[in-house]
């Protein structure tokens, strides 16, 4: 399922933000850098992985999916043919001199009402002490805008970073003996998610994110041969284009091996001898190991074989005319030892 997006007037946002015109949706390409460096083997700087821009297009693509997975009683209490995407809002903190965007801000009306609620969607892939204090003042500011048209606001945080330590989900404010705020927000802790309870499911969101879920370094390769195995089940369901933000999604995380790739995809011809034919030519890692060039090397080749054929086909029928071999090597550019070669038209 995806979202309708709000067509009703041409939106130009910010810079690194995301663009709408007549409901099209253009992505930046910015990166975020991780809070501590990244280093290979060979003692060189990894490039930061775009963790947001990941998120962002992941959810943009498949919002309702992820609510009817991790808040089915929520997704019950919305009607999704009254969900769109909103214009990404700019909030500035006056006193910290900090601006920020939104990950996702998403309107939506109840079922059973003509009321409208707000949902804030916000990722975070690293541990910030001051993220809770930051999800107080996006719900605050958006308070303050919007309570007029929107009686809710629902915010919820993807916590998408390793640590399986319980992630707060609240700000709180009091002297002793008296409490003065308790701002609470809905969580999803990835890491704390067990892989094996998403693997029957057929929600897109569910392959996608079972990339980040808890699975341990023994159980990666099980991980990854389920998360394929869920892919070749929504082929029947999904385009290539939501296929493949699926699969780039996955690949950015679970960082596939060659190796370990072709010999899962060998298990699973057998039992999907057609779709995996299909999703060999959607999977960014095989593109990136070279499948896609070598089939590209391999029509190239054939062309300058199909090249050369016709220049001996041509020196052949020279040659029949009179034409010496030196004459016919001069003008196609063949060796004059393979001109010498070729079988001559009985006269």
């Amino acid at each position: 399922m995806a979202l309708q997006l709000d067509t009703r007037t041409n939106v130009r946002y910010y810079t690194n933000i995301q663009i709408f015109t007549q409901g099209d949706i253009l992505m930046s390409s910015y990166l975020v850098a991780e809070p501590r460096g990244q280093y290979s083997s060979s003692g060189a700087p990894k490039p930061p992985k775009p963790h947001d821009e990941a998120f962002k297009k992941l959810l943009q693509t498949f919002f309702l999916d992820f609510l009817q997975l991790f808040f089915p009683d929520l997704y019950r209490m919305i009607n999704p043919a009254h969900t769109r995407l909103l214009m990404q809002e700019l909030l500035v903190d006056l006193i910290g001199e900090e601006k920020r965007v939104l990950d996702l801000l998403i309107e939506t009306r109840l079922a059973e009402s003509d009321a409208y609620l707000l949902l804030l969607i916000e990722t975070q892939s690293y541990k910030d002490p001051e993220f809770s204090a930051r999800m107080f003042i996006y719900f605050s500011r958006l308070f303050e805008r919007h309570r007029r048209e929107h009686r809710w606001i629902v915010p919820i945080a993807i916590f998408a970073y390793d640590d399986v330590t319980d992630a707060e989900s609240a700000f709180t404010m009091s002297l002793p003996g008296i409490p003065i705020l308790n701002f609470q927000y809905l969580k999803v802790e990835l890491r704390k998610c067990n892989w094996r309870d998403f693997v029957d499911s057929g929600n897109p969101v569910a392959a996608a994110l079972l990339s980040k879920m808890g699975y341990t370094r023994n159980e990666r390769r099980q991980a990854r041969m389920a998360f394929l195995r869920m892919i070749l089940r929504l082929t029947s369901n999904l385009d290539a284009a939501r296929l493949a933000l699926i699969m780039s999604f996955a690949d950015l995380y679970f960082e596939p091996v060659q190796e370990e790739d072709e010999a899962i995809m060998k298990e699973l011809r057998k039992d999907y001898p057609a779709e995996s034919e299909q999703l060999l030519e959607l999977m960014p890692a095989w593109k990136r190991w070279g499948y896609e060039e070598g089939i590209e090397k391999g029509i190239e080749k054939g062309i300058e074989q199909g090249k050369l054929q016709g220049k001996l086909q041509i020196a052949t029928v020279m040659l029949d005319k009179g034409f010496t071999p030196e004459q016919v090597a001069n003008m196609t550019d063949l060796p004059l030892e393979q001109i010498r070669l070729l079988p001559r038209t009985p006269k």
